[in-house]
Formats: structure tokens, C-alpha cells, sequence
């Protein structure tokens, strides 16, 4: 089981203080979180995409490289890749210099992202969000696995004879998780190619994320690729801790309130019931994120939003502590002991690397009518 953060990146004004960080500073702290991150033991740093403020990552493999200089183990990640206003062959070669930098510790999420005019800005049509998701990521997945394409769609010019550069690390392209929150579409897509599906799991009430599930496990073994219970299934989250819960929900009420995402609706409890999200004691987010697996069931990733709405660094940062020293050992111990035999583990570029030498031994055997050892 992986455990780790996502940011969506926002500069919002703090309410307690009325003070608004600029982009320096707010890219200075993103890059100071993903470094505690791995400092308090956490697995995953994702980050978000965004091209208009109050958001500031709009390169994402830039930020994550520069990350990658200062981690050892930390996997890197986006928490969305715009795989509908992004050109795939960039997105091929982005991400994978990225994971020749990184020594392979670099996988992706796909997203069509929450933001209409992002469509126009990079000369696409809104109304075609799912055919793009569908062709580009399509397209994606060919320059990953083919030196040399020769492709042809709808919304890109042809290519003829083309080889993406650098190629992927050890033959072995980014893992793909395919991030959605509403989509049936995405969930199909991501269950085709027997990639990981990633809920997002904050804005919407537990029914609907296990129906999403749900309908993911069910395609990805109607596909061939194994089991339900053998799909890669990764859920977000957003919590906020103090030692009481007393105290974390006044801390964090002004933060809510004003939140552009959260605030002007329903209140801070009626939302907490509502969603997965979590403002309370280190032992409410323990028993709060052990109760995903009872509707989910088990999964491979686990990532927390911490960082948004205003949220001080200093704020973030004693998060994170709280985070490693008293949830995550808890966490890691309960899901081990009640996982399921024969789940897969969260995805490594280690453990694709294993996997290739398996099948391809496996295909070699077979040609040659010799059962694998």
C-alpha cells in the first residue's frame, strides 16, 4: 500500500491573515512539502496541472525534476496530466526524460481537469473532452510501447515514422493512472488497457466512488487482465489534524469557509459527513481512511490533499509530521494485516521491470513449446 500527498497548487488568500503568497513562494513550498514528504516517510508526491491563477503548476514534470534532484526514494507523480489539451508526443517525451532523471521513480495520472477555458487556450473543443481523452491517451500508449508510429486520428496531425526520445527507462513506460471523478468513460478506459483507475474521492459521497470502482474492477477482468480484486485502485482524500478534533475543526473552519472549492455551500460538518473528507484527530483519519477498503475494497494508493485553501507552510508541514508519526505507521500496519491474499502491490518501476522479464520469458517459452519455469 502507498501512502502520499497531492497539490492542487492554489494561491489562495489566507483568511487569518489576509495575506495571498506569490507564485515564488508558493512554488518554494510545494517543493518543501514533496522534501518532508519523503522526510516523515511517505511514498507518493503528485502534483496538479493547471494553466490560468490562482494555480501555479503549469509544468509539472519541471517542478517534479527539480523535485526528483532533491528525494532519494519518493515517487513522483501527477495527481492530473491534461491528456485532452496536452499534445501526447509531448506528454511521451516530458515524462519520459522525467523518468531518466528520476531513476524511474515517475508515474502519471490522466485527467480531463475542472477547468472549461483550458480547452480554447490550447486550441480544442470543450464538447470533445471524451473522444480527446480517448484518441490522445491512445496515442500515448503507442509511443510508449512502438520505436517507430505510424498513426493517424481526429484531433492531431498524422505522424509517419516517428520515434518519441528519450525512450522510455529500461523499456518499461510510466505507470498510467486514469483520474476521474464523475467519468464511467475514464473508468472503461482505464480498465481497457489494464492501467490503474484513481478516484478522487472528495467531492462526492461514498456511494458514488464505489459505484466508479465498481464498474472499473468489474471491465478490468471482462478485459482479461485478472480479477476485480487484482485492478490498481487509488483514492484521494483531504484531511486536516490537531490532537482533539475540537481543535482541528476551529483551526480549519476559516480555511473551509473561503476555500474557492468548498466554501459559500454546505457547512463544514455537513460536508465532513457528506465526503471522505476528514477534520479531526489523528485517530478519525485512521478510522476514516480504514473504512474506504469496506466500500472500495482493498487498494494499491492512498493520497491526502494537506496543502490548499490558504493553509500557512508552517501549517502543512506540522501535517505532515502528524501524518508520519501517527497515522501512517497505523495505517500501514491495519491495511497489511487485512488485506486480501493476492492483491497486487502499488506500482514500482521496479516491479514493471520484473514483470516485462516474466512475460517476456514467458512468450519465449511458449514459442519454443516449453512450460515457464
Amino acid at each position: 500500500m502507498q501512502f502520499g500527498i497531492f497539490t492542487v497548487g492554489d494561491r489562495t488568500t489566507d483568511p487569518t491573515k489576509g495575506t495571498t503568497p506569490g507564485e515564488y513562494e508558493r512554488i518554494k513550498a510545494m517543493v518543501a512539502i514533496a522534501v518532508k514528504a519523503e522526510e516523515v516517510g511517505l511514498d507518493v508526491f503528485a502534483t496538479g496541472e493547471h494553466h490560468n491563477p490562482p494555480f501555479v503548476p503549469s509544468s509539472p514534470t519541471t517542478l517534479l525534476g527539480h523535485i526528483a534532484a532533491r528525494t532519494e526514494r519518493l515517487i513522483l507523480s501527477t495527481s492530473t496530466t491534461l491528456i485532452t489539451t496536452n499534445d501526447p508526443v509531448k506528454i511521451a517525451e516530458d515524462f519520459a526524460m522525467l523518468q531518466h532523471l528520476a531513476d524511474g521513480r515517475v508515474d502519471l495520472m490522466t485527467g480531463r481537469g475542472n477547468t472549461g477555458p483550458v480547452y480554447p487556450w490550447f486550441g480544442q473543443d470543450i464538447r470533445q473532452g471524451i473522444p480527446l481523452a480517448i484518441e490522445n491517451y491512445a496515442l500515448l500508449h503507442q509511443l510508449w510501447r512502438e520505436d517507430v508510429v505510424n498513426w493517424e486520428g481526429r484531433f492531431r496531425t498524422a505522424l509517419q515514422g516517428f520515434t518519441s526520445t528519450p525512450r522510455p527507462l529500461d523499456g518499461v513506460p510510466p505507470f498510467v493512472w486514469h483520474g476521474s471523478i464523475r467519468s464511467p468513460e475514464i473508468a472503461e478506459q482505464a480498465a481497457y488497457y489494464g492501467d490503474g483507475f484513481f478516484a478522487n474521492h472528495i467531492f462526492w459521497p461514498k456511494e458514488h466512488t464505489a459505484k466508479m470502482v465498481g464498474l472499473y474492477r468489474h471491465r478490468f477482468a471482462h478485459y482479461g487482465h485478472g480479477t476485480p480484486e487484482q485492478a490498481i485502485v487509488g483514492l484521494g482524500g483531504h484531511v486536516f489534524m490537531r490532537k482533539n478534533s475540537q481543535d482541528a475543526v476551529r483551526e480549519f473552519r476559516p480555511y473551509f469557509d473561503n476555500a474557492p472549492v468548498y466554501g459559500h455551500g454546505p457547512s463544514l460538518e455537513e460536508f465532513a459527513e457528506m465526503t471522505p473528507m476528514t477534520v479531526g484527530s489523528p485517530q478519525q483519519v485512521i478510522d476514516r481512511t480504514l473504512s474506504f477498503r469496506e466500500y472500495v475494497g482493498d487498494y494499491q494508493r492512498q493520497l491526502f490533499l494537506v496543502d490548499s485553501g490558504g493553509l500557512p507552510l508552517k501549517t502543512v508541514l506540522e501535517q505532515l509530521d502528524i501524518l508520519g508519526e501517527e497515522v501512517l505507521p497505523v495505517l500501514r500496519k491495519e491495511m497489511a494485516s487485512r488485506r486480501a491474499p493476492g492483491v497486487p502491490d502499488g506500482p514500482t518501476h521496479a516491479a514493471l521491470v520484473a514483470r516485462k522479464a516474466r512475460e517476456q520469458e514467458e512468450a519465449e517459452h511458449t514459442a519454443k513449446g516449453v512450460p515457464a519455469s
